[in-house]
């Protein structure tokens, strides 16, 4: 799949109440997700990687994956932490073959490497020592960090779905309760290996134009300012949002509820318990 052509032609509309704050670099905010548009595909991990694993299943890596977000939410880390947490889980999973004694070894060492990279003040080895009730010693998580670096040639940073998801919030005007949900339905795919089909830019503008459907009852519109900075069609977004609603539906019933429980806290507008009319 080739990435969306952008254009930048409302650009400046969208950034000029940020010009001259130097966190939002809004000079260079269009540019900067132009090039993450062009860039994430080389990093995307295969959706069938787990065909080449002999000891390890999706449904271990969905049990992972849960328990993952419950430890980020315990240690109040950044989200943008989360998705570089999973994205190197898949991508060292991809090239690496691992028994299932250590895949819980792999996502705390994912985590740790993530959070060097995102957090001020990241976590330290001896707390996720802790967090594995003791399962692996210091030395085991340095040697996995060691060999997952190598794995990946030290390329960690990917583009996010998180990342795009606050571009595109920014452009849909995006209110605390609509980025709340879309929030939710952009961690919702994590668990499922079977999404990482979809490209994280792909996932955030899904999301966004899911939450604009829910929020306004249908009503919401995928706006042309919205397919110009993200590079989407509605059209191009309805097979992915079709996934996420079939996730949210039976979210209810699944065995994993790290990302539905999270989501029902008042810090995030307990979005996960808006009921759905289907």
């Amino acid at each position: 799949m080739q990435a969306p052509q952008l254009t930048l032609e409302h650009t400046c509309d969208v950034d000029r109440a940020d010009i001259g704050n130097t966190q939002q670099v809004a000079e260079f905010a269009a540019a900067i997700c132009t090039h993450l548009l062009g860039s994430e595909e080389q990093f995307l991990p295969s959706p069938y990687y787990m065909s080449k694993q002999n000891d390890i299943n999706e449904k271990m890596r969905a049990i992972l994956v849960d328990w993952i977000i419950e430890v980020h939410l315990k240690f109040k880390l950044r989200p943008e932490t989360l998705f570089l947490t999973i994205s190197l889980i898949d991508r060292f999973l991809e090239k690496t073959k691992i028994m299932r004694t250590k895949l819980q070894l792999v996502g705390v060492t994912a985590m740790l490497i993530a959070s060097k990279y995102e957090e001020i003040y990241a976590p330290e080895v001896r707390d996720f020592v802790f967090i594995t009730d003791n399962a692996y010693t210091k030395e085991e998580i340095f040697a996995m960090e060691y060999s997952m670096l190598s794995v990946l040639e030290f390329s960690v940073t990917t583009p996010s779905a998180y990342s795009f998801l606050e571009r595109f919030a920014k452009v849909a005007n995006a209110s605390p309760r609509l980025w709340n949900l879309a929030r939710y339905l952009i961690e919702l795919p994590l668990i499922e290996q079977r999404m990482l089909k979809y490209s994280p830019s792909n996932l955030a503008a899904s999301a966004i134009y899911l939450a604009l459907k829910i929020i306004y009852r249908g009503d919401g519109e995928w706006t042309p300012a919205l397919t110009n900075h993200s590079g989407y069609s509605e059209h191009q977004l309805r097979a992915c949002a079709k996934d996420m609603c079939i996730l949210l539906a039976g979210i209810e019933k699944c065995s994993l509820q790290a990302v539905r429980k999270k989501f029902t806290l008042q810090r995030f507008m307990e979005v996960a318990l808006i009921r759905i009319e289907h």
